[in-house]
């Protein structure tokens, strides 16, 4: 019989249907009864009942892919931050109010399940949430797509605040299995490294590899209102053999099973600390399994419908999510030519038109190179295939632009200063048809500092694709009650139509309705504040404005001006107690590397801060400071929904784009921003009323540096900075330790404040003072809550998904 002709058993969706398939999960599959059965049992049952209703439409979508021989999108991506899947897969299949009134009837709140599913710990900031919610968008508008990633059996850590101090513990976020995932022990393939290369005529061999194997995990990505789903395959690492018998039974126990944990290492952990040489060959092994997994999988599939290579170009396209997943390039390339004896030309030409790839950052130290000793030790016979790739591209630009000595060294893939390494980045530019960068102001600056010579090279490659965020879950599932309002407004297909959200304009002049906004709004910061209660023992005021910084910890991310802000405002109050002092609640989140001690300390010294706010007498209400710990997917859905005010403020010229923008002020909080990534086109959107824009440009940072920066003269000049500062390098925030922070104040004052924290305070700090102002005004600053919401269509990522889907991978949706 064939698959198509084959009949399933159609599992229904109302109540009666979900309340008998949970109650039979829970028995058959989880093995308890409903006396024994623990609240993370019935998460489990009704997690395993939600996805069986994916699966049909799952199996649908991957035939028709298959018959129809769509052109597939690969998305490579060494992080998949998809957050909590329960709620998400409830409300892409519609059946939301049918999982809670079938839990009701067995006597359980699909609440008080929801919040103990674990975060899926695949990532860590924004470049895995980005490819989450592009994930999302893809299945939503029928794009053939898969993502393509490492299963890690721990995060990147787990975050505890001990003593004020960052303590990194293991995040084992599998302890009790996923339901979510579909093991694959059938779909396995060898990955070597090591060894060393051999010709035999015109064949090159790859010989004496050690060799682990990755094995695949599915996960099924549901579209919102469609049948089309998609898959996310995770590759975990297994050893080629379980132990060494022999080794075993002369009882040499450890030694049996030391080969073993070795090699599975390479899957264990997100980004080990590369602070160690071991780290980093580490990082270099995890990149290259799960691009060689990939890469032999989706050949693999494509040779199940076609027999030769003339038309890989046609049905595959391969994305390369920064430059973690670039040595799939070589490996594309070894493939077809030691595997399938394809000619370098034949090879290279195909390469060309199939990848893609985008960049995320805009500094130097940022773009990642491995050392070629490292390179060719791990993998030999890709470091020849790039020397090939970089003397191709080298003798071609000479044939171009002439003999250019100092063009050539700009150019080479080989970085020749002091240790010679690979330039990853560069590599994925010669090698794709397409770059682009993730906001308007990031991809010019791409063509005119980090890819300045490459777009003279390839003037039609670089392209800019803003970046988006999915609707689904950064509002209707994180913001129920601003969700239900503009539900009643607009109804409800601004949930796949993101620009339908202009509508609300007719309500901008209701007073009854901008009263509502303010409502729902209140409402989210009450539950924020009973989390902050509960799990932090801190009291803080709903009624207080709502001043939050949630992001990864990095000094271009300026924390620290945002701290210097709060010790400022803290002198004033008890300058001035009497002040009518706008309330306010500064609330910071995120990790910091493990090897990053300067980020670290930034922490500390924000702890520092808000224990010797929070328990002054002298300012009560009026100012409160909360660091929240282990900030994540989830924890972002009940911040973000309460924030007033969203920090967004790098240092113009560094932040690429950012989505925590994008999230804040679709859920109505107004910007505090520099003129950096995409804060410029929600400017462009929302209007200069609506937002917050303070400090120095691009053009006016450039022009700094260049004149010679003198941090020093501001802090002498400006008497407000300088007690701050004083008030850290001496401990008045650390009394127990007096130079705690010397090191804060040295890299601000006396070693050259490379961000420019400095330059652009008083300007933050006089842009604060607005916001106190248009804050007073409740109604005018839900009015312009209001404005950003209704604005934000834009910055759907289905947007940025058809943008790619058409004028990147040229794929057409699925016919279902």
């Amino acid at each position: 019989m064939k698959l198509k002709d084959f009949r399933y058993d159609h599992v229904g969706s109302d109540v009666e249907s979900l309340k008998l398939s949970i109650a039979n999960k829970l028995m058959y599959s989880v093995g308890k009864d409903t006396d024994a059965a623990t609240t993370e049992d019935w998460l489990k049952a009704a997690e395993l009942a939600v996805r069986d209703r994916l699966v049909e439409r799952w199996m649908k979508t991957t035939r028709a892919a298959y018959e129809q021989d769509s052109k597939r999108v690969y998305y490579l991506s060494m992080e998949f931050l998809i957050g909590r899947a329960f709620t998400n897969a409830m409300l892409a299949v519609g059946i939301y109010d049918e999982v809670r009134q079938a839990l009701a009837a067995l006597d359980i709140d699909i609440n008080e399940v929801a919040n103990h599913e674990p975060d899926a710990a695949l990532g860590n900031g924004g470049l895995g949430r980005l490819a989450a919610c592009f994930l999302d968008s893809m299945a939503t508008l029928g794009i053939a797509g898969m993502g393509y990633g490492i299963r890690y059996d721990y995060g990147m850590f787990k975050q505890q605040i001990i003593d004020g101090n960052q303590v990194e513990s293991p995040d084992y976020w599998l302890t009790g299995g996923n339901p979510w995932e579909f093991p694959r022990p059938e779909v396995q393939y060898r990955v070597r490294f090591g060894g060393h290369i051999e010709k035999d005529g015109h064949k090159v061999r790859w010989i004496d590899t050690q060799e682990v194997l990755a094995m695949a995990y599915d996960t099924i990505i549901p579209g919102y209102a469609t049948e089309t789903t998609n898959t996310l395959r995770l590759w975990s690492a297994k050893a080629t053999a379980e132990i060494n018998l022999s080794a075993f039974n002369q009882g040499n126990y450890f030694g049996a099973v030391e080969d073993k944990n070795h090699s599975e290492n390479v899957s264990r952990v997100l980004y080990p600390d590369d602070s160690t040489l071991s780290g980093r060959e580490l990082r270099l092994r995890q990149e290259y399994f799960f691009v060689s997994a990939s890469l032999q999988d989706l050949v693999h599939r494509y040779l199940s419908k076609h027999s030769g290579f003339d038309k890989l170009a046609d049905s595959v396209a391969i994305h390369l999510n920064d430059t973690h997943p670039v040595l799939a390039i070589p490996e594309l390339l070894r493939i077809l030519m030691d595997d399938y004896d394809l000619e370098w030309k034949k090879a290279w030409g195909l390469a060309q038109k199939i990848f893609s790839y985008t960049n995320h950052t805009l500094m130097h130290e940022a773009l990642e190179t491995w050392p070629i000793d490292m390179l060719g030790r791990v993998l030999p016979r890709h470091l020849q295939i790039i020397f090939v790739i970089n003397a191709e591209f080298l003798t071609s630009v000479t044939a171009q632009f002439g003999s250019d000595v100092e063009l050539m060294r700009r150019l080479s893939l080989i970085d020749e200063h002091g240790e010679r390494r690979v330039r990853m980045a560069y590599l994925a530019v010669v090698a794709s048809h397409k770059v682009n960068g993730v906001s308007k102001l990031h991809s010019e600056l791409m063509k005119e500092s980090i890819f300045a010579d490459f777009a003279k090279v390839f003037p039609e490659r670089f392209n800019n694709k803003t970046n988006g965020i999915t609707p689904r879950r950064w509002l209707s599932q994180a913001n129920p009650a601003l969700s239900a309002l503009i539900d009643e407004k607009i109804g409800p297909d601004w949930r796949s139509q993101l620009d339908h959200l202009h509508g609300l304009k007719s309500y901008a002049d209701d007073p009854a309705f901008i009263e509502a906004i303010r409502g729902a709004k209140r409402q989210n910061k009450q539950r924020l504040a009973a989390w902050i209660k509960t799990n932090m023992d801190i009291t803080v005021n709903p009624d207080s404005l709502f001043d939050v910084q949630v992001k990864r910890m990095h000094e271009y991310k300026r924390q620290l001006l945002n701290v210097l802000h709060v010790i400022t405002r803290y002198n004033r109050i008890l300058a001035n107690p009497d002040a009518n002092w706008v309330p306010r609640t500064v609330i910071f989140g995120g990790k910091a590397a493990s090897a990053y001690h300067m980020a670290k300390r930034i922490i500390k010294l924000i702890n520092d801060v808000a224990v010797k706010v929070n328990n002054d007498p002298r300012i009560g209400d009026k100012l409160k400071v909360v660091f929240i710990p282990n900030y994540s997917v989830s924890l972002a859905e009940i911040i973000m929904p309460a924030a007033d005010l969203s920090e967004q403020i790098s240092t113009a010229g560094t932040e690429a784009s950012g989505t925590g923008n994008m999230k804040f002020a679709l859920n109505g909080a107004l910007t505090i921003g520099t003129l950096d990534g995409a804060n410029i086109e929600i400017l462009e959107q929302v209007g200069k009323d609506n937002i917050f824009i303070f400090g120095n440009t691009t053009p006016q940072v450039q022009d700094i540096r260049t004149h010679g920066y003198q941090p020093r003269q501001i802090y002498e000049s400006n008497p407000e900075l300088k007690l701050a500062l004083d008030q850290i390098r001496d401990g008045f925030f650390s009394p127990d330790e007096h130079g705690r922070f010397q090191m804060i104040f040295d890299a601000l004052v006396n070693f050259g404040d490379h961000y420019l924290l400095l330059a652009d305070y008083a300007s933050y700090v006089e842009t604060q003072e607005a916001v106190d102002r248009a804050y007073r005004n409740q109604a005018d600053w839900h009015y312009k809550a209001l404005i950003n919401i209704m604005n934000m269509g834009i910055f759907s990522s289905d947007r940025t998904i058809g943008d790619y889907a058409r004028e990147i991978w040229h794929s057409n949706p699925v016919r279902l």
